[in-house]
């Protein structure tokens, strides 16, 4: 390659010089290092947040409240992200953007561990039980104390008087914590995804920069994964293990009242968020700009154009100094001129739909399991993440593959997020089948006779076969008659008796078994519910397999969907507009849903347990048939309201494509005149040079 005087021109080259080729291959290690170090927070945040979702029974339990104020505590992350994700995403892509992302992971690492806290605040855990233990014996006291049937039948507690530790533990309510904790994880997740998104595809070139973000989400995908796991292990733990002996605690994994260490999962996601910030402090503000493989040989001096070119018009990146005062004065014009996007506008109302279905689905799913199914806590966390996350996380690589590999534009990304999610939707419908019967509880769903279809009120709890028991209508401590039905203590139950000791405790002479059950001799009772029946266990396979399926036909458009909307916006407002989409989403979908679910899912609760200090704790036993109604008919209901915005934003989005069409045709042509000028110069300005150093040569 032909030279110019390096001693008169420094080391100005054409072509391939050492100094461009040394710029290009030093993007490549730093780019990579943002993606793997993106990745593994997109993974530690995603980890955090299904662990939460995987305690949502043991919070309720712990705390005894009900399911709206969960949804209120699982609500909390998205108001944080709500405080600062407007002016993160502004003012975060033009100031050093990794740095911004570590501090959020900090941010997250702390909140992780403030949800923790209460445990090492509050006292230990006390079941609510009727058995009086006598100590040294392996006989118990009577499960049935004698009095008169009128103050049985008019429900009054026995007399037992509340804990020693209720006026400690009602002076502070402890989920405050959880709710602090969690609105300071959204504060430190806000600028992971805008400004990591942005970068990436600053960065990145146009042909891989859709992969990249499909991997990046994929494995953001797996970090759930790990997150039910933990949730399922964490399950199985006893909540003050170490602390008490085992062989006292009378409830099993599948008991209603079981608490497992909710705290040791936040413990742990806790440090695994502190470290993802680590490598963010040691990435460059911005990297050098992708280059085409044609143009290669291209000089820093001609990249300058191509940085101009419409092939990169797409890409940006602020090299000035940032100037709050100029930025804040922007601020507003930009705002409009973002909202002022109707292709923009109708996405945010479609996504805002589709989030609360989703939001709402996701939060309750493993109660629904664990509810609707009879499984534990333990084993539907890791159903849940074993095998319906990792077909979300296959589906959304194949939908970054199927982009890459097809080169879908914008209206053929939009068609193909469209289709996957009306399949998907279809599929769905199939659940409304897959129900299971009421449990057969005595008085609530039943009658002591067994005769089902009883309608619950406090008084039906109470029968002639226990009318000479002093029985309180508001304890929970359920056994299993050998009749098959579950009555909700075993005084309820009319026993005598009992022999053995904690959970080997047997009930005998229980006169409400023998009420429903014509067989003579010693009718007994077990502690814990009846199972529930075949029909239910042969339904449930079907059930997971079908989640599997929708669920991965779902996510398959999650990629491509993402990438409308990043397409479809001017690219000096890529960030702030990533930014309002996840306030809106947040603010209008992941705020209220799992509020608004929750609520509803609380009017399906047939008998509510009670504190110690009195006053409503969490439900413990639903309306199956009901719940399967309002919980999977509210999902599916938002669902279809969302497909008839798409309609509309099919017609805008193809208008929006004329208009860009028309705009690139008219500026490629003036890009072109004004190409042809640059080149132009700067061929004079090679001459001159050339000319300069000839006539040097001739003086010397």
């Amino acid at each position: 390659m032909k030279k110019i005087d390096n001693a008169a021109t420094g080391s100005w080259t054409l072509g391939n010089n050492p100094a461009s080729s040394a710029v290009k291959n030093s993007c490549q290690p730093n780019l990579k290092m943002f993606l793997v170090s993106l990745s593994f927070a997109y993974f530690a945040k995603a980890l955090t947040g299904s662990y939460m979702k995987s305690t949502i029974t043991q919070l309720e339990r712990r705390f005894d409240i009900p399911s709206y104020l969960i949804g209120i505590i699982d609500g909390s992350f998205e108001v944080g992200n709500l405080l600062v994700i407007a002016f993160v995403s502004y003012f975060g892509a033009k100031l050093h953007r990794p740095k911004i992302i570590a501090i959020g992971c900090i941010l997250m690492s702390f909140g992780t561990f403030l949800i923790a806290m209460p445990h090492f605040i509050i006292g230990r855990y006390k079941i609510e039980t009727s058995i009086r233990s006598s100590a040294n014996s392996t006989n118990n006291l009577s499960p049935c104390p004698a009095s008169s049937p009128e103050s049985s039948r008019a429900g009054d507690r026995p007399s037992i008087l509340p804990s020693r530790g209720c006026e400690r533990e009602s002076s502070v309510s402890m989920w405050i914590y959880v709710l602090l904790g969690n609105i300071l994880r959204g504060i430190g997740e806000t600028p992971v995804q805008p400004l990591g998104i942005s970068y990436i595809d600053d960065y990145a070139q146009s042909e891989n920069a859709a992969l990249y973000i499909g991997c990046v989400q994929t494995i953001s995908i797996i970090g759930p994964v790990f997150g039910f796991l933990l949730g399922s292990l964490c399950a199985k733990i006893y909540v003050d293990f170490g602390y008490v002996d085992m062989e006292t605690v009378t409830i099993t994994p599948g008991d209603t009242r079981w608490v497992g260490a909710w705290w040791l999962g936040y413990l742990i996601a806790g440090v695994i968020t502190l470290m993802a910030a680590v490598p963010f402090w040691f990435l460059p503000k911005s990297l050098p700009m992708p280059v085409d493989k044609h143009d290669s040989s291209c000089t820093p001096e001609q990249t300058r154009f191509i940085k101009d070119s419409p092939r990169l018009e797409h890409k940006f990146r602020a090299e000035e100094p940032a100037n709050l005062h100029l930025m804040a004065n922007e601020f507003v014009p930009t705002l409009k001129s973002l909202l002022g996007n109707p292709v923009y506008i109708i996405y945010l109302c479609v996504t805002i739909i589709q989030f609360n279905s989703l939001i709402g689905m996701v939060t309750y799913k493993p109660k629904y399991i664990e509810q609707h199914y009879g499984q534990s806590a333990s084993k539907a966390n890791f159903l849940m993440g074993m095998i319906n996350i990792p077909a979300v996380a296959l589906g959304m690589f194949s939908g970054g593959v199927v982009m890459k590999k097809y080169k879908l534009g914008v209206m053929g990304a939009a068609k193909f997020a469209f289709g996957t999610s009306l399949l998907g939707y279809f599929l769905s419908l199939f659940f409304l089948a897959m129900g299971c019967e009421n449990t057969k509880v005595a008085g609530i769903t039943v009658s002591y006779t067994g005769v089902e279809g009883s309608s619950y009120e406090e008084r039906s709890l109470f029968s002639d076969c226990n009318s000479g028991c002093l029985c309180s209508s508001r304890e929970w401590d359920p056994v299993c008659g050998e009749n098959g039905i579950t009555y909700v203590s075993p005084c309820l139950a009319g026993c005598i008796s009992s022999s053995g000791s904690g959970r080997n405790t047997v009930f005998d002479n229980c006169q409400c078994v023998a009420v429903a059950d014509s067989r003579p001799g010693n009718l007994t009772a077990t502690l814990g519910p009846c199972p529930r029946g075949d029909s239910c266990d042969k339904v449930f396979p079907y059930f997971l397999a079908l989640s599997v399926l929708s669920s991965f036909i779902i996510s398959l458009g999650g990629t491509p969907g993402f990438m409308l909307l990043v397409r479809c916006i001017k690219p000096e407002l890529k960030s702030l507009a990533l930014g309002i989409h996840m306030m809106a989403t947040r603010t209008l979908a992941g705020i209220p849903a799992p509020i608004y679910f929750g609520a509803i899912i609380d009017t399906t609760c047939l008998k509510w347990g009670y504190k110690t200090c009195g006053g409503r704790g969490a439900c413990r036993i639903y309306n199956t048939s009901v719940y399967r109604i309002v919980y999977l008919g509210l999902t599916l209901g938002l669902r279809t309201v969302s497909f008839f915005l798409c309609i509309l934003g099919f017609a805008l989005l193809k208008g929006h494509i004329k208009r860009e069409e028309k705009n690139a045709l008219t500026n490629g042509n003036a890009e072109l005149e004004s190409l042809r000028k640059e080149e132009s110069s700067s061929l004079h300005c090679e001459q001159f040079a050339l000319d300069c150093n000839a006539d040097r040569e001739t003086h010397l």
